[in-house]
C-alpha cells in the first residue's frame, strides 16, 4: 500500500506536497519521494525513510516550481532499495515522471511486453515502473511534437486495456501538465479536490481526503473507476471516462484498516464505517456471547478504537484504554521478518494493568492477519492480571493473500488460512474469539454510500475481481512474500551494500 499527491498550483507546490505525503504516511514508512517541475526540468527528491527524514530544507529549496506529484512507499513485494523509491523518471516522450498506488496483476507480462514492441528496458522489479514505461509508449503513439487531452485520454483508454490491477496513478508530463487516472474496478482510491487563490484554481488529487484537509483544498469528488483527469501546467481541468465496462468495486480493507479514521473515500467516511463495524459485530457478540461475563471492552490501539467503542456501547459495558501505544514504531505487519515483528510488538503496546487485573476483557482489534501479534497481546493482557480474554475481530477471516497492492503475507503465514475459528482461537491464546460476518462488513460500509453495489473482498472470500487470478499466479505471489524469501532479499541488500562500501 502506498500514498500519491498531486498537486498543479499556482505558486511553489513543494510545502504542500510535503504536508499531504506527511499526513499519507501512515501509508507507507519504507520510503518518500517528490518531484516537481520548473522551467521545464524535473526537480527529483527521494530515498527511503520516512517524510520527515527524506526531505531536508535543501531538498525543499530544490523542488522549485508550481506543479509536482509526491510518494510514500511500503514495498508490496521485492526489494525496498532506494532504486525502487518513487517517482520513477522516463524521458520520451516530453519527460514523464509517475507515482503509484496499487499492484500490476500482469506486469510480468507487460515488462516483457513493452520491451518486444517499444525497446524500452524497465530497471528495477517494481510494476511503478512498468506502468510507467506503458503510459509513455501510449502517449508516444498518440503524440508527435503536442499533446492535446483527446490524445491523453485515447492513450489512458489503451492502457486499461493492457493493464489489470488494482492501481491509482498521478504523472506528470514536461510541458503540458498533470494526469490522474484510476483502475477500471476503482479498487484503489485517488480524490479530487481544488483551492482557491489571489492568482486562480488550484487542484490537487490524493489517496485520502484528509491529504487535501491538510493542504486547505476543498474535495471535489472522487475520481471514478477507469475515469482520466488532465490539468494542464494552465490550471485547465479535463476528465473522461476512459475504461469500456468500469465496475464501482473499491477495496474494503482500506476501511478496516489503511485508511486514516478523518479521511472520506468514495462518499464513505472511514470514521462512520468502523462505527457500523462495531455496530454490527456489538449486535453479534450480543447475539452469541450472552452467556459469557466480560466485565469490559479494550481496543488495540488505534484503528480498532471506533468500532470498540460502538461495541461497548451496544453491549452496555465500559469503554477503556487498557494499551498505550508507542506512535514511533511502525505497523508490524509490515515489517520483513516474524523475529522483528515478535521484537516489535512489546515496544509498540505496554499495557494499563489497572484496566486488567481481576477482570473478563474483551479485546477488540480491527483484523487478525498472522496471528502472532494477536497472541502476544493477548499473552501481556494475562500477564497483567486478567481472568480470562476474549478477543473480537471487526473484520472476517483473511484467508486470502492480497494482489491488488496490499502486502499481506504468504497464503500459508495467514493464521485462518486453513483454520476453522476455534483452532485460531487455540492458537492465539483466547479465551473466546468472534469475527465479525463478511455480508455484516460490508453492510457497515455500504451503510455510507449505497450506490456502491460490490466491494473488493478477495482477502476474505477468495474472490478476485479481475478475474485473471490463478493458482499459478498465487504460487509465485507465495515465493516472495514468505518470511524466508523476505529475509533473503534483506540479507542481499545489505550484501550488496557492504560490497559497495568495500569498492
Amino acid at each position: 500500500m502506498c500514498g500519491i499527491v498531486g498537486i498543479v498550483g499556482k505558486y511553489p507546490v513543494n510545502q504542500a506536497l510535503y504536508d499531504g505525503l506527511t499526513v499519507l504516511q501512515h501509508r507507507g514508512q519504507d520510503a518518500a519521494g517528490i518531484v516537481t517541475v520548473d522551467n521545464n526540468t524535473l526537480r527529483l527528491r527521494k530515498a527511503n525513510g520516512l517524510v520527515k527524514d527524506v526531505f531536508e530544507t535543501r531538498h525543499m529549496q530544490r523542488l522549485a516550481g508550481n506543479i509536482g506529484i509526491g510518494h510514500v512507499r511500503y514495498p508490496t513485494a521485492g526489494s525496498s532499495s532506494t532504486a525502487e523509491a518513487q517517482p520513477f523518471y522516463v524521458n520520451s516522450p516530453f519527460g514523464i515522471a509517475l507515482a503509484h498506488n496499487g499492484n500490476l496483476t500482469n506486469a510480468h507480462e507487460l515488462k516483457d511486453e513493452i520491451f518486444r514492441l517499444a525497446r524500452r528496458h524497465v530497471n528495477t522489479t517494481s510494476d511503478s515502473e512498468v506502468l510507467l514505461n506503458v503510459l509513455a509508449h501510449e502517449l508516444a503513439i498518440q503524440s508527435s511534437m503536442q499533446l492535446d487531452p483527446e490524445q491523453i485520454f485515447k492513450a489512458i483508454a489503451s492502457v486499461h486495456r493492457k493493464v489489470r490491477g488494482g492501481y491509482a496513478a498521478v504523472a506528470l508530463v514536461i510541458g503540458h501538465g498533470l494526469i490522474a487516472f484510476r483502475d477500471p474496478n476503482g479498487i484503489r482510491p485517488l480524490v479530487m479536490g481544488k483551492r482557491e487563490t489571489a492568482a486562480g484554481t488550484e487542484y490537487m488529487v490524493a489517496s485520502e481526503s484528509v491529504a487535501l484537509d491538510a493542504d486547505g483544498f476543498t474535495v471535489l469528488r472522487d475520481i471514478s473507476p477507469g475515469e482520466a483527469v488532465y490539468i494542464t501546467e494552465q490550471g485547465e481541468l479535463h476528465s473522461q471516462q476512459c475504461s469500456e465496462n468500469p465496475s464501482y468495486t473499491p477495496c474494503i480493507f482500506e476501511y478496516v484498516y489503511f485508511a486514516r479514521p478523518d479521511s472520506t473515500m468514495d462518499n464513505i467516511s472511514v470514521y462512520a464505517s468502523r462505527v457500523a463495524m462495531g455496530k454490527y459485530l456489538g449486535e453479534k457478540i450480543k447475539r452469541e456471547w450472552s452467556h459469557l461475563d466480560i466485565d469490559v471492552v479494550i481496543p488495540i490501539p488505534e484503528t480498532s478504537n471506533d468500532a470498540a467503542l460502538e461495541i461497548a456501547s451496544v453491549l452496555g459495558l465500559p469503554y477503556r484504554q487498557g494499551f498505550v501505544k508507542n506512535r514511533y514504531i511502525g505497523r508490524t505487519f509490515i515489517m520483513p521478518g516474524q523475529t522483528q515483528r515478535k521484537k516489535s510488538v512489546k515496544r509498540k503496546l505496554n499495557a494499563i494493568w489497572q484496566e486488567f487485573k481481576g477482570k473478563n476483557v474483551l479485546l477488540v482489534d480491527d483484523s487478525i492477519v498472522r496471528g502472532t501479534t494477536s497472541g502476544q497481546i493477548i499473552e501481556m493482557a494475562r500477564e497483567a492480571g486478567a481472568k480470562k480474554v476474549y478477543f473480537a475481530s471487526a473484520a472476517p477471516e483473511i484467508r486470502f493473500p492480497n494482489v491488488y497492492g496490499i502486502d499481506m503475507p504468504s497464503a500459508n503465514e495467514l493464521i485462518a488460512h486453513g483454520h476453522d475459528v476455534d483452532s485460531i482461537c487455540q492458537i492465539i491464546g483466547a479465551d473466546g474469539l468472534i469475527f465479525q460476518s463478511l455480508p455484516d462488513l460490508i453492510a457497515a460500509v455500504r451503510s455510507e454510500n449505497s450506490e456502491i453495489k460490490r466491494f473488493e473482498t478477495s482477502v476474505f472470500d477468495g474472490h478476485y475481481v479481475t478475474n485473471d487470478i490463478d493458482q499459478h499466479y498465487l504460487n509465485r505471489l507465495d515465493q516472495m512474500r514468505s518470511d524466508d524469501a523476505k529475509v533473503a532479499s534483506v540479507m542481499s541488500m545489505a550484501s550488496h551494500l557492504e560490497t559497495y562500501n568495500e569498492g
